[in-house]
């Protein structure tokens, strides 16, 4: 099991999966593979584990408090491990294709209203965080992306913002808006302070604006407006997709724009309120 492991991150790595998804792949595979040489008191082959042992140390995922989504990644790892196992022919056939999917709750994902942005804005302070926060949310960055730019990447000739190695090393062009661009033409020209660093979004000292100042400067704007909703980077990406769908721009441009390889990821930004749901209902 142990040997097929590190053939399986070798494949991972020749196919340039993120260094995020390596790491998940390969702690969840061990804490696997961990659990059965402590049940069997010894090694464990890749043609001894049944579908009902992936089964009962989900279950004992389950009893250890592990969420449903953990659970569904558990599959989702073991299957792409042992897809990848039986075309080394390592082993004859694919065990954990055979194990049910996990089923998770879609929760609808929190989002910030045109008018929650302005307020929000409003209230930091942070000069740089600030016209980061107005990128996230206007662009749908994520926050790597977003702090990986160069100054080359943000073409401002032909007003747009090419992202190199987003999420599963896929690139994208995304058009900068004409609300945006001025507020980052004003940024590079006078707010950017003199450094080094070719990181777009740079700071004086290191160079590199890092994430968790940016989410606790978000925290603190959240708490200073006395709101409850929990506000992160990631929301301001939700809530730029949600502007777009609202907008009923056509879901597959809301796809490429926020770089997803499916459309059913792309689905979850399709909020209504009641009293558009309402509304609906009502013009028949």
């Amino acid at each position: 099991m142990r040997e097929g492991i590190v053939l399986f991150k070798k494949h991972l790595i020749i196919n340039e999966r993120s260094t995020e998804t390596l790491r998940a792949y390969m702690i969840e595979l061990q804490n696997f593979t961990q659990y059965y040489e402590n049940q069997y008191n010894g090694p464990v082959y890749l043609d001894e584990i049944t579908v009902r042992d992936i089964e009962e140390y989900l279950h004992e995922l389950k009893i250890r408090g592990s969420h449903a989504s953990r659970r569904s990644r558990m599959v989702y790892i073991l299957r792409s491990f042992y897809n990848f196992a039986t075309r080394q022919e390592l082993v004859s056939n694919n065990v954990a294709a055979r194990v049910d999917s996990v089923k998770v709750q879609q929760l609808e994902r929190t989002f910030l209203s045109d008018e929650e942005f302005e307020k929000l804005v409003a209230v930091i302070t942070h000069d740089l965080v600030r016209v980061l926060i107005y990128t996230l949310f206007m662009t749908g960055l994520r926050i790597k992306e977003a702090l990986d730019l160069t100054l080359q990447d943000v073409d401002f000739a032909a007003k747009v913002i090419r992202v190199k190695h987003g999420k599963g090393n896929k690139s994208r062009i995304i058009p900068i808006s004409d609300r945006l661009l001025p507020l980052l033409r004003q940024y590079v020209d006078v707010g950017r302070p003199k450094c080094s660093s070719s990181n777009f979004f740079a700071t004086k000292v290191s160079g590199q604006l890092s994430a968790s100042m940016v989410n606790k400067t978000l925290k603190q704007a959240v708490a200073q407006l006395g709101w409850t909703k929990n506000v992160t980077c990631h929301v301001l990406r939700h809530s730029f997709a949600s502007h777009l769908v609202r907008n009923n721009v056509n879901i597959v441009r809301v796809q490429k724009l926020l770089g997803h390889a499916s459309l059913k990821t792309t689905s979850i930004y399709t909020h209504a309120t009641m009293d558009e749901l309402s509304e609906a209902v009502n013009t028949f």
